[in-house]
Parts: C-alpha cells; structure tokens; sequence
C-alpha cells in the first residue's frame, strides 16, 4: 500500500519555472558593453569553412526560377534564387547515373530581392551575375466569352 506525503515547502522539488527566473535575472546582468558587434564592412570570407578553391573560383547566378511545368500556379517564382555553376561530374559506371563530388551544387539558398542575394554574394566572396526575370504577361479573358455567338470568336466542335 503506498502513503502519500502532503505538499510541503521542504519536499518540494524545484521547479524549471523557478530555474528560469534564475537564469533571467542573471542574464539581466549583461550590459550593452557585453554584445558582440560585426560590422559589414568586414570581409569573412576566411572564418566561413568554405575551401579557398569554392569561393573564388565560383560564379554564382542569381535569377528567378521559372514555373514548374507540372503545377499550374506560380508560387515558387517570386523569390530570387542564387546558383553555382557546374563542376567536375562523371557517369558512374555501375548504374550509368550523374554523379559529382561539389558540395555547393545542390544549394539552394532564396532571397526577396536580387540586391540582397548580391550582397550575400559579395559578402561570400563569390563572384556573381544577375538574370532578368521572364515576367509573365497575364491575358485577361472571360468566362462568357467561351459561349459568346461571335462568328469570329466561334469554334466549332467537330
């Protein structure tokens, strides 16, 4: 048979609120002198891990992606899109397939506007180009006008 304990102060265990409320206030200690500051001036190409012969030796395409063939709305084409170019590939000979061993080539990284997607570029120490944008011209057209008894707007069934 099992006794239970009344709630006391004493065999209260700590809560993660009251943990919290710790932390707080000792993070509340931190002054404006304590903040990390990184102009944007500075260059960091050489702390960003990415190998010498990927950053300058890339250009890096910016464009808007067309609409995909298979879907009919255009969702996916308002935000800018950088690109590397194509590097070393090779057919692997068991299965015939595409391989290649550029880990930038399957990057995908998407910006509101090709200016911000330039200065991630410049920033990266990639040299980049930018493509116009193939903007779709939108014909507006009525549903009457399908049944409309025009002869020139008429088409026959047969």
């Amino acid at each position: 048979m099992t006794t239970l304990l009344p709630i006391t102060p004493s065999n209260m265990l700590c809560s993660h609120r009251e943990k919290s409320k710790d932390r707080v206030e000792e993070i509340g200690r931190f002054s404006k002198d304590d903040v990390i500051t990184v102009p944007l001036e500075d260059d960091l190409t050489p702390v960003n891990g990415v190998p010498k012969e990927h950053q300058s030796e890339r250009r890096v395409r910016i464009f808007i992606p067309a609409k995909p063939a298979t879907q009919s709305g255009i969702h996916g084409t308002r935000l800018w899109r950088i690109e590397f170019d194509n590097r070393e590939r090779w057919e692997n000979p068991l299965m015939g397939w595409a391989s290649s061993g550029d880990p930038l080539s399957t990057t995908v990284v998407e910006f509101e506007t090709s200016e911000a997607a330039e200065e991630f570029c410049k920033r990266q120490g990639w040299p980049c180009y930018v493509e116009s944008p193939n903007i779709l011209k939108m014909n507006v057209k009525s549903y009457g006008s399908n049944f409309s008894w025009n002869k020139r707007t008429r088409v026959g069934s047969k």
